[in-house]
């Protein structure tokens, strides 16, 4: 099976999109952030590397250096595909994150979007 288009994208085009929903929702790239160092384990410098350089979604995710175990907890649907179902395991891992970066956008608290295990 072929691998869908997101997974070769780099993450370096896509979080300044990330970062601009939760801003036009009144969020801040501080919480972007805490998200996906939440969702990764990658530290502010290793995140911010990334989000300057050419990796692409699939080796994000791949080497992730302390994926957190509580992103099983994350549910819900995203473009109309429910997260928990995706088989696929990088699509899921992006879907998780648009989910949370969905959740910030809508205004939920940082303390409910960051599922504690």
């Amino acid at each position: 099976m072929p691998k869908h288009r997101i997974t070769t994208t780099s993450f370096a085009s896509v979080y300044p999109l990330y970062v601009a929903k939760a801003e036009r929702k009144g969020r801040t790239r501080a919480e972007v952030d805490t998200i996906i160092r939440w969702l990764t384990g990658y530290s502010d410098t290793e995140l911010a590397a990334i989000a300057a350089g050419t990796t692409d979604f699939e080796t994000f995710f791949a080497e992730a250096p302390a994926p957190n175990p509580a992103r099983f907890l994350i549910t819900g649907v995203v473009c109309g595909v429910r997260v928990e179902e995706i088989a696929e395991p990088t699509m899921r891992e992006i879907r998780y994150l648009d989910k949370l970066i969905d959740e910030l956008a809508r205004g939920r608290p940082l303390e409910k979007i960051l599922r504690k295990g």
